[in-house]
């Protein structure tokens, strides 16, 4: 049901609140102190990040689920200028993707997900990113007016593939920034 709203959510005038346009600070940093690579954003939405990553040097990839999403984020892209790839898919079933990325990035996208789809989504991560890659999770903690996923839910959800190295506190409603490291 979530996914059919999303969907028609794109169909609607006017912006998502959740799709701010707004490349958030902690992905800024994350790419100022990294070498550029290969990058995959997992419920890309319109592309804002995608077409960041692209504009800083990386190889962006970017998936969502809504195809009137992944419409705009091409528009996006070609209005900025940059090369980026986006598909319209299922982010636990990313067989069309082959890696190695050496960064994923997740805003808002796990915490949406159904919690017996969540390995699913952390086998796929694992089989993409290299060894030594970054994940960087944006999602809402418990606590909110949403589901949401604390420092252990992360950790039980990664823990066979990637060490949690950093949480930062998110700004607004309880949320965090988790940055993981691929084993």
């Amino acid at each position: 049901m979530r996914r059919v709203l999303f969907s028609l959510w794109y169909w609607l005038p006017g912006r998502r609140r959740w799709d701010t346009g707004i490349t958030p600070p902690e992905l800024v940093r994350f790419v100022g102190s990294a070498p550029a690579g290969r990058a995959l954003d997992l419920g890309c939405g319109t592309g804002t990040n995608v077409v960041y990553l692209a504009q800083h040097g990386w190889d962006a990839v970017g998936v969502d689920f809504a195809p009137r999403a992944v419409a705009k984020a091409r528009e996006r892209a070609r209005r900025a200028g940059v090369a980026a790839r986006f598909y319209v898919g299922d982010v636990t079933r990313l067989g069309f993707l082959t890696g190695p990325f050496d960064m994923a990035l997740d805003i808002g996208c796990l915490h949406s997900l159904a919690t017996r789809d969540r390995p699913r989504y952390a086998m796929e991560l694992a089989r993409l990113v290299r060894r030594g890659g970054t994940y960087l999770l944006y999602a809402f903690a418990p606590g909110g007016r949403v589901a949401g996923l604390a420092r252990a839910d992360v950790g039980d959800v990664f823990g066979g593939s990637f060490d949690v190295v950093s949480v930062e506190q998110g700004s607004g409603p309880p949320s965090a920034w988790y940055t993981l490291v691929r084993r």
